[in-house]
């Protein structure tokens, strides 16, 4: 079982584990414009940056999300995807507020399914049921290329590695 670190203390995570190499599995989450259906993973004739986080609602994940709207919107060709447990109406909210608009937010609310398929599902602690900070690139062909489970769950990621996986 994969874990990841809740401020010093070990938090598993339940689920398929998904590494690089893999066929990223097509999951369908839910947009918070509208929402509609959002196909992520498998093979989309594009390169895929999968942003995972726990909740807009906290201060890392919202600084996360913007960095990456600017950042990864420099990207030519790149579907960008930002997924949490955050019901699509505040994530809606927040994008509204943060000008976020160059890339996709998502919520896996309904079923779990793409916590549970790429193994980023907190199973256990304060924030079971949530996500956990993660980022998977995935090629045009539906391999995963990058992953990186944030060894901290309050820390943000890595950003540079993480975008240049799908340069």
């Amino acid at each position: 079982m994969a874990t990841t670190m809740l401020k010093g203390g070990i938090v598993n995570l339940a689920g398929n584990e998904v590494n690089v190499g893999d066929k990223a599995p097509v999951v369908t989450v839910t947009n918070s414009q509208g929402l509609a259906d959002v196909e992520v993973g498998g093979a989309q004739g594009t390169k895929q940056l999968i942003i995972v986080v726990p909740s807009l609602d906290t201060e890392v994940c919202a600084t996360e999300t913007r960095n990456f709207n600017k950042r990864a919107s420099e990207i030519e060709g790149v579907k960008t995807v930002v997924i949490s447990m955050d019901l699509p109406f505040a994530s809606g909210r927040f994008c509204s507020a943060e000008g976020i608009d160059s890339l996709t937010v998502a919520s896996d609310f309904r079923n779990k399914d793409f916590a549970n398929e790429y193994g980023v599902l907190i199973a256990d602690g304060a924030l079971r049921g949530v996500t956990c900070r993660a980022i998977f690139a995935v090629d045009a062909d539906g391999i995963v290329t990058y992953k990186e489970i944030v060894p901290e769950i309050t820390a943000e990621p890595d950003y540079d590695s993480a975008l240049n996986a799908v340069k």
